[in-house]
């Protein structure tokens, strides 16, 4: 009788073990364990954080090497766009300045924050254009230029598309190119988008939210 209740009780103090198993695997892991997306945050954030890789070279606006490791330890915001742009990419540096100084006025660090122009114009964008261009809005913003098949490279990652539309006469042409702000981590991982319209005030609110879950 005593070798039959031991043997009965063998599969449920298997699955009891590993019940307390699991809850010790969660309790351990409960630091790490994904927060629940707010409303503010749907559509913002990706489903999953999208590890870039280093299939791109590119050239700053110091004529200095971009690749991977740019990203690496700073948030990154990232437009792409171009210096031509009649109205869409300098409305959208213009609200990048004011994210940048709301979260001053919050008290937010931005020394590890990082904004990356790329341009899909490489023909008429070089590094002194691009320098020029940046000191109108914060002569922290980096503009970054480079071989087309390299920003495709790079754009293909992100999901950020671009049609250099025909000519309207020599050299004057118009680029189509995907309007939404990036948001790289210091892991260099694509996390969200800000689709446009841009306001200041909700970004810099949004990053506050996305900066304290990672």
């Amino acid at each position: 009788m005593v070798a039959k209740k031991s043997k009965s009780r063998g599969p449920v103090l298997i699955l009891l073990l590993s019940f307390l198993a699991g809850i010790a695997l969660y309790l351990t892991d409960w630091p790490t364990l994904q927060k629940p997306v707010t409303d503010e945050l749907q559509g913002v954030l990706r489903p999953e954080a999208r590890e870039l890789v280093a299939d791109f070279a590119l050239q700053d606006q110091n004529e200095q090497t971009f690749d991977l490791d740019r990203f690496a330890g700073n948030w990154s915001f990232v437009f792409f766009g171009y210096t031509y742009c009649p109205d869409i990419c300098p409305t959208t540096l213009t609200t990048l300045v004011s994210v940048f100084s709301h979260l001053e006025e919050l008290g937010e660090p931005i020394e590890n924050l990082n904004t990356f122009f790329i341009s899909v114009d490489p023909q008429r964008d070089n590094p002194e254009v691009l320098r020029g261009y940046m000191s109108y809005f914060n002569k922290a913003f980096i503009g970054i230029t480079g071989e087309k098949e390299q920003l495709d490279g790079l754009a293909r990652q992100f999901g950020a598309g671009y049609v250099i539309e025909p000519e309207r006469g020599p050299g004057d042409y118009l680029v189509s190119h995907t309007s939404s702000i990036f948001l790289v981590d210091p892991k260099k991982r694509l996390l969200a988008h800000f689709s446009p319209p841009h306001d200041a005030e909700t970004i810099a609110g949004q990053f506050r939210k996305i900066r304290s879950r990672y």
